[in-house]
């Protein structure tokens, strides 16, 4: 049946600045400019900006944001970099990408992040860097991480891909390692209309890099001083995102508030509910329940018409892409009983309180049989 409440629904974003974004939109086709430019350089400008660092650069996706970031810190072939094995596959496809070899981390059973106790086990001669990754909305243990990392010379990159607007201990995600990356897809709290990326970074030598190798390795037309690759963010979806930045903590806020709804109404409801780590604040871009019956409740929710998600179905480890790791079936306990339970509902800035309590109150419905 067709979704009566969609997991997400874009086009009632885009009916709330549709005027706006249609007059950025123009001006840039009145510009002409249709290759970085003056308006990729001002949304880099506010993006830095609203983060409270010193430079943003516009990319092409979040994994290229990912990649780049790892070159422009000088990682390479041979090097391992660790990462969890409950992420998306974004984060190892950037370690893969520049050569390097992903290390894989089990993630907590109370935020589903990595795991900061298990990162020291795995470090060896050949680590550059972590990546831990904010997951869902939520920081990971950064206080942890990165006494680890300083306590071993790591690098810190982080993949701020759901984060954007969160923080922790005070700080933006993004701004608390050697460099922070964000993707712009468009289901993302900040979403372009296509795809989009960004590298922040308060490294000014960093910068420098990135900004030679996303544009061919170019330092002036037709001189290439490094072997770069065409990865830059478009002047259209610059534009957009310009305008979604100065919505994106009131349409955060309702996340939030919508995340408290439901959690009021779930707990002790059967279902695991998302677990608030007190050091930061969660812009909730997924509302995670956890449940034995994880199938059955997908079904019996599609069924009256409302649309869920699983981020993520499969661990890295046991993607047929990364069979060369060498990883096997219990080799990270804790994601992959994560990976069998957990459950996205509905949650974006559009919903009605109306809308949480059906959903809530069918989760409740479920739940209610299996006692």
């Amino acid at each position: 049946m067709e979704a009566t409440i969609p997991f997400v629904d874009l086009r009632a974003q885009y009916r709330s600045i549709r005027d706006e974004v249609r007059m950025a939109i123009e001006r840039v086709l009145e510009s002409g400019q249709f290759i970085l430019g003056e308006t990729v350089e001002q949304f880099e400008q506010h993006f830095a900006g609203y983060l409270g660092t010193t430079h943003a650069i516009g990319v092409g996706s979040g994994l290229d944001a990912l990649r780049l970031a790892l070159e422009g810190i000088g990682v390479q072939p041979r090097d391992e970099v660790i990462i969890p094995a409950n992420t998306y596959i974004a984060t190892a496809l950037a370690v893969s990408a520049v050569g390097a070899t992903p290390v894989l981390v089990d993630c907590l059973e109370d935020t589903y992040q990595i795991d900061p106790e298990l990162i020291v086990t795995a470090i060896t001669p050949r680590t550059k860097a972590i990546i831990p990754v904010h997951l869902y909305g939520q920081s990971a243990n950064m206080a942890s991480i990165t006494a680890v990392a300083k306590a071993y010379g790591l690098d810190l990159i982080e993949d701020a891909a759901q984060a954007h607007g969160a923080r922790f201990a005070g700080s933006f995600c993004g701004t608390l390692g050697r460099a922070g990356c964000f993707s712009f897809y468009p289901a993302k709290n900040l979403g372009a209309y296509g795809d989009g990326g960004m590298v922040v970074t308060g490294d000014d030598e960093v910068a420098q890099r990135i900004h030679l190798l996303r544009n061919y390795g170019q330092r002036t037309k037709n001189e290439h001083v490094v072997k770069g690759m065409n990865s830059r963010l478009d002047p259209l979806q610059a534009a957009v995102l310009s305008v979604k930045l100065r919505y994106l903590d009131r349409w955060n806020a309702r996340r939030a508030a919508y995340a408290a709804r439901y959690s009021q109404a779930l707990a002790g409801q059967g279902v695991r509910i998302p677990m608030i780590d007190p050091r930061g604040t969660h812009v909730f871009h997924t509302y995670i329940v956890r449940t034995l019956h994880r199938d059955e409740l997908q079904a019996y929710l599609a069924h009256r018409g409302i649309q869920t998600g699983i981020h993520y179905p499969l661990p890295i480890h046991l993607q047929a892409a990364y069979r060369e790791l060498g990883y096997r079936a219990g080799a990270f306990p804790v994601a992959e009983r994560v990976s069998r339970e957990i459950l996205s509902l509905p949650m974006y800035a559009e919903l009605t309180e109306s809308q949480i309590d059906l959903v809530a109150n069918a989760v409740v419905a479920f739940t209610s049989q299996k006692r």
